[in-house]
């Protein structure tokens, strides 16, 4: 990589630890349940407000969106998202040992999002442009049914104008550089119902939707790319002695390849119209849509690829891990721009109240985003 790109990261890294550290500490205590970022929102645009950032607004997916740079051509982006997976409108809870920092969410994606703020920062205040401009992205609703909403509303307000987008997520040396697509849907089932003795023999919701849990469950995935299908939850009935009126069942299927997508939603509805007119009403909500990976030219994804893998070696110390997943880069990915899922910290158990990250990883993670921002700057 670049020397003198490596010799600003390195010297900015090891500077602003302790502020690092700190900013940490705050934002990883503010609650940001999906679709209530709210808190977390008005906290990034305030910490950026006060670093400089002109023209900077928070739109109504509950994006913060700050504009570096010439604003009238082509753009990059460089994002983390706001949202983590728990529940709590309170502040969350988190201890620190031994080097690490404990909370929900820490990792997914806190830490990533302070390694963003400090490096848009960084530009901000040096007053560093470059040949294209640069969109620093806090995003909103990248997880679970969140669906990505975040990034879809970003694409959806400038179009083809974005030529490419770095998410930072997962853990360093992780570079997701594959779209892993998904379809989730509720299923329910609706019966008359009736007393367990006094109407046995009548239609049951849950017989009858286990049924459709087998047909389900006996589909062969599409080959040549790997297709998984799961149900997550099951409920219904009321109790024991009763017929159950309504159950319910979360389904997904998920695959890198849309193609695949696309047939196991033929397979999914071709399983459900199987099962109608057995006594029961079945009805079929789309939850969300994640596309997989659509029409990138693989040349130019992969020199993309190449450059962030480069940058992760050298900071890191191991080669980067290139692999597919399900990400805020499915957006960009399936409508054919290039785009990298980039881990930015050292930690474990993601979604879960015990989440830790190592806090002397954030060094790393901080020199790995602002070298890659420092790529598209002009006269270092």
């Amino acid at each position: 990589m670049d020397p003198k790109i490596r010799e600003i990261a390195e010297q900015y890294a090891e500077g602003c630890y302790g502020e690092q550290c700190e900013l940490l500490r705050t934002l990883g205590r503010i609650p940001a349940p999906t679709r209530q970022e709210d808190l977390r929102a008005a906290f990034c645009r305030d910490w950026l407000l006060a670093r400089g950032a002109k023209d900077l607004y928070i739109d109504e997916a509950k994006n913060v969106v700050c504009p570096i740079g010439p604003q009238d051509g082509e753009l990059v982006v460089f994002a983390a998202h706001t949202d983590v997976v728990f529940p709590d409108l309170e502040p969350l809870p988190m201890t620190e040992a031994d080097g690490r920092l404990y909370a929900p969410g820490i990792g997914d994606d806190t830490a990533n999002l302070v390694n963003l703020l400090l490096a848009a920062g960084y530009l901000l205040q040096t007053g560093l442009t470059g040949r294209r401009g640069l969109l620093v992205v806090a995003n909103a609703c990248e997880e679970g049914l969140g669906n990505l909403d975040g990034t879809k509303a970003l694409f959806a307000a400038y179009g083809d104008r974005i030529k490419a987008f770095y998410s930072f997520d997962c853990t360093m040396p992780q570079c997701i550089c594959r779209a892993v697509g998904s379809y989730r849907y509720r299923v329910t089932c609706r019966t008359q119902g009736g007393h367990s003795y006094g109407a046995f023999g009548a239609p049951n919701a849950i017989e009858l939707l286990c049924r459709l849990v087998e047909k389900l469950y006996a589909i062969e995935p599409p080959k040549g790319e790997k297709t998984t299908y799961n149900v997550g939850r099951f409920e219904g009935g009321t109790t024991v002695n009763s017929i159950a009126q309504e159950a319910s069942m979360l389904y997904e299927f998920r695959s890198a390849s849309q193609a695949c997508l696309e047939e196991m939603e033929a397979l999914f509805r071709r399983a459900v119209e199987s099962c109608r007119g057995l006594g029961g009403e079945l009805s079929v909500e789309l939850l969300g849509v994640r596309p997989g990976s659509g029409p990138v030219d693989p040349e130019t994804l992969r020199s993309f690829t190449e450059t962030s893998a480069d940058v992760i070696k050298t900071f890191c110390g191991e080669e980067a891990a290139l692999l597919a997943a399900s990400t805020d880069s499915n957006v960009p990915l399936s409508i054919g721009v290039v785009a990298n899922t980039i881990g930015a910290v050292r930690g474990g158990l993601s979604h879960t109240r015990q989440e830790w990250v190592e806090l002397e990883s954030l060094k790393a993670g901080l020199k790995i985003v602002l070298s890659l921002m420092l790529g598209y700057v002009d006269g270092l």
